[in-house]
C-alpha cells in the first residue's frame, strides 16, 4: 500500500497563491499548472485493497493539495465531463463526483420541465 509522504503533506497544508485565469498561459493545456503534477501520484489514486481509513486519509490529503491548485475547477470539470472513474480530481473523490453528476442531469430535467411547463399555457394563448 502506498503510503503519502510526510513532506506531501506538511506542502499541501500550504496554500499557493491563486493565479487569477486570465494570467495563466492560455495556449498551454490546463494540466500543465496542476499542482498534483508535483506531487506523488499515489496520493489521489486508491491502491488495491486500501483500508477504508487509510482510503480517508489518503483523499483528505489529496484534497488539500487540490484546494491550493490554480486549476481545480478545471480539473474537476475535466472529471466531470469525461467523466473520471477513479481518484481525486478538483477537490473530489469519484463518489462525491457522481452526486454532482446526478445533481446536475436533476436540475437539467427540472428546468426542462419549468420551460415546458412555462410554454404550454403562452403556445396556447397565442
Amino acid at each position: 500500500m502506498l503510503q503519502p509522504s510526510h513532506q506531501s503533506l506538511q506542502v499541501a497544508a500550504v496554500p499557493a497563491p491563486r493565479v487569477p485565469v486570465r494570467d495563466r498561459n492560455q495556449d498551454a493545456p490546463w494540466h500543465t499548472e496542476a499542482v498534483c503534477r508535483r506531487d506523488e501520484a499515489g496520493l489521489f489514486f486508491a491502491p488495491s485493497k486500501e483500508p477504508t481509513a487509510s482510503r480517508l486519509s489518503r483523499e483528505e490529503a489529496a484534497k488539500r493539495v487540490c484546494a491550493r491548485c490554480p486549476v481545480m475547477v478545471e480539473c474537476r470539470e475535466h472529471a466531470l465531463l469525461q467523466p473520471e472513474p477513479y481518484g481525486v480530481w478538483g477537490g473530489l473523490t469519484a463518489a462525491e463526483r457522481r452526486v454532482v453528476l446526478a445533481r446536475r442531469r436533476r436540475r437539467e430535467v427540472e428546468l426542462k420541465k419549468a420551460a415546458h411547463t412555462s410554454a404550454g399555457p403562452i403556445a396556447a394563448a397565442g
